[in-house]
């Protein structure tokens, strides 16, 4: 108990560096802890926008569909299937979708475009397309012949709400399948790429002019958390009936986006990297100049028989205190700025236009989990202690006459 308290003591002789040093490790140990919240929260929102978008946590597909989408590549009868997975632990809502290629052609134009059919009532539980309509409405159940359509895509078939669009494909068996709807609604995601090319249509309608019989090309899973997308994933592949089918997850689904996500992560760890090395500088610079003060101090006790060891001990323990109060104070702070900001959100201002591009709304917002929390400050309370246990190691090397003299 004696070392803890002289340690503790030997930290205020020079109170002014002391309080310097504990600030930085509350600084840095509470922009990490937030840092952190934002970077993993922005995550979440960026894969939750795009898999409620369009792919889901999790997929079941026919074997090859992924890498070669065709016609002919079904779930047949997948109606079992949707009511199992509906059941399991974790599952939020699935649905069955079915797309092809098709010319769409309005009055003037014709265009290439990516039909799907959809279960209006699922959708409106598991996608957010449903509320990016912008003119018109969204399909609804016992529709029939109508559409919903991109507003590049209308853009570019010079239609609007009201106006028909026929649509010119191949069904599953061969056949020209071809059929004219209304347009209800025009979408705008802030996805281009989506917004130009994607036509929906109820699944029945889809059904019958593609000659599907029933099958369905895709069963879209979304988990009631994104942690829960492999348990899912591995639940699914275990049932009855998926023989023959592959169950894939967002990741593997939209691998683009995970190497995005895997880029930017790196970027952030460099920046991390530096502020750590910051304050790393900071306690060796603050252990260098008490060894250097306390040279003469330490070759006393060496010479009325106090052990290097027990010195050095002393040191590591300085440096433990003084992380312990600089992390617990910076975790406060984090944790309470990311509950401010994760009530209140932060607003992107003019990066709005950019933060569409991904499906993500103008405010972002942070969320706490026990790895932003403990990562930051568990990496900084390493580096100080090697950093403070380098300068306390030349105590070793100390000649007790050597020392006496200064």
């Amino acid at each position: 108990m004696g070392d803890y308290l002289l340690a503790w003591r030997n930290i205020w002789r020079n109170s002014r560096r002391s309080i310097l040093t504990i600030l930085a490790i509350v600084f840095a140990s509470g922009l990490l802890v937030f840092m952190l919240s934002f970077q993993f929260g922005a995550y979440e929102d960026m894969i939750d926008s795009s898999v409620r978008l369009s792919t889901g946590h999790v997929q079941v597909q026919a074997e090859g569909y992924q890498k070669r989408p065709e016609m002919h590549k079904v779930i047949e009868n997948p109606s079992p299937l949707l009511e199992g997975i509906a059941g399991l632990e974790g599952v939020y809502a699935v649905t069955s979708r079915s797309e092809t290629f098709a010319l769409a052609a309005g009055a003037e134009r014709s265009r290439g475009v990516m039909v799907s059919g959809v279960r209006a009532g699922v959708e409106r539980r598991i996608s957010s397309l449903p509320g990016q309509i912008r003119e018109g409405r969204y399909l609804q159940d016992g529709d029939s012949d109508v559409a919903v359509i991109g507003a590049l895509g209308a853009e570019r078939l010079k239609i609007g709400v009201g106006d028909e669009c026929t649509l010119i494909g191949q069904g599953r068996d061969g056949s020209v399948a071809a059929t004219v709807v209304i347009i209800v609604g025009i979408f705008r995601t802030g996805i281009d790429e989506f917004d130009r090319s994607a036509i929906q249509i109820p699944f029945s309608d889809f059904d019958s002019v593609f000659s599907m019989e029933g099958s369905a090309h895709r069963l879209v899973i979304i988990t009631e958390n994104l942690a829960d997308d492999r348990p899912v994933a591995a639940a699914v592949r275990m049932m009855p009936g998926v023989e023959g089918l592959v169950v894939l997850t967002w990741d593997e689904l939209t691998p683009g986006l995970r190497q995005s996500i895997e880029l930017d992560l790196i970027g952030g760890v460099i920046m991390y990297a530096i502020l750590v090395i910051v304050v790393a500088f900071s306690i060796l610079n603050t252990f260098f100049m008490a060894i250097f003060e306390r040279t003469r101090e330490f070759g006393v006790l060496m010479a009325i028989g106090t052990k290097p060891l027990r010195l050095v001990k002393i040191m590591l323990l300085e440096s433990l205190a003084m992380t312990c109060v600089g992390l617990a104070a910076g975790m406060v702070l984090g944790v309470a700025a990311t509950l401010f900001f994760s009530y209140y959100g932060i607003s992107m201002g003019d990066s709005s236009e950019l933060m569409a591009q991904y499906g993500l709304a103008d405010r972002l917002y942070p969320r706490l989990s026990v790895m932003s929390i403990l990562i930051g400050p568990a990496i900084i309370s390493v580096v100080t202690f090697i950093t403070a246990l380098v300068p306390a190691l030349k105590i070793v090397s100390m000649r007790p006459v050597a020392a006496l003299r200064g």
